[in-house]
């Protein structure tokens, strides 16, 4: 059984249902979430993505993917949001159909990821918080310049850091299998969903709009915000 660069078995590599002895195997690669699946809503979406898994695909095919265990929802009419203000230039990706990527550049020193979340020509998204990486965890470690898996994906930067998402990926179509950067149904059933308030924020902190997987190590804030 043919292994990847990053020394564990890709997505394509074998069949549901098929057992390995490889330690690293994970499941046939997952289907593709379409449009219609995603939830017009902020909120539901924001739940609904927690579980789910995020694909990357790189130069020659490289595969590098995880487990969405960690979302925040910016709904229509969140001060805390970048909709709040109305579409312009930097954020007009926000105000696209539903299930689009929105990135935008933070504290001068990361990227962010969202998933757009209403209907078009209204601004609103979830934010993708944290993964659980599956596929492609050696060149994630790389990226990011870490040993522990726990520290690959763990909050929003370096999430988008391990899998190599930025600017160029603004407004791309996550239900469209021939981006470069896609979503698709979970590979195993999600667990007890938890919410909690969002992190970081200086208004509209007092909102409980923070899903996530309860007992997931990969999960982002303090410990007392991943039970």
């Amino acid at each position: 059984m043919a292994q990847t660069a990053d020394n564990i078995i890709s997505f394509d590599s074998f069949k549901c249902g098929r057992k390995s002895a490889v330690r690293d195997a994970q499941p046939a690669m997952p289907r593709p979430l379409s449009r219609a699946e995603l939830p017009v809503d902020t909120i539901e979406l924001a739940k609904f993505l927690v579980g789910k898994t995020l694909v990357r695909e790189l130069r020659g095919g490289v595969l590098l993917s995880g487990r969405i265990v960690e979302t925040e929802a910016y709904p229509v009419g969140d001060a805390a949001g970048h909709a709040w203000r109305g579409c312009t230039r930097a954020n007009q990706s926000l105000f696209l159909e539903h299930g689009r990527a929105y990135t935008h550049f933070i504290y001068g020193s990361c990227w962010c990821v969202n998933v757009t979340s209403e209907q078009s020509g209204i601004g609103g998204g979830a934010l993708l918080r944290a993964l659980e990486p599956l596929e492609g965890v050696a060149r994630m470690k790389r990226n990011r310049q870490v040993m522990r898996d726990v520290d690959i994906a763990r909050g929003p930067g370096r999430l988008t850091e391990a899998m190599r998402i930025d600017g160029k990926l603004d407004g791309v179509d996550l239900c469209d299998r021939s981006s470069v950067l896609w979503l698709a149904e979970e590979v195993r059933p999600v667990g007890r969903i938890g919410i909690s308030t969002r992190i970081g924020l200086s208004q509209q902190a007092h909102r409980r709009l923070r899903f996530y997987e309860r007992g997931s190590a990969f999960v982002s804030g303090p410990l007392s915000l991943r039970k």
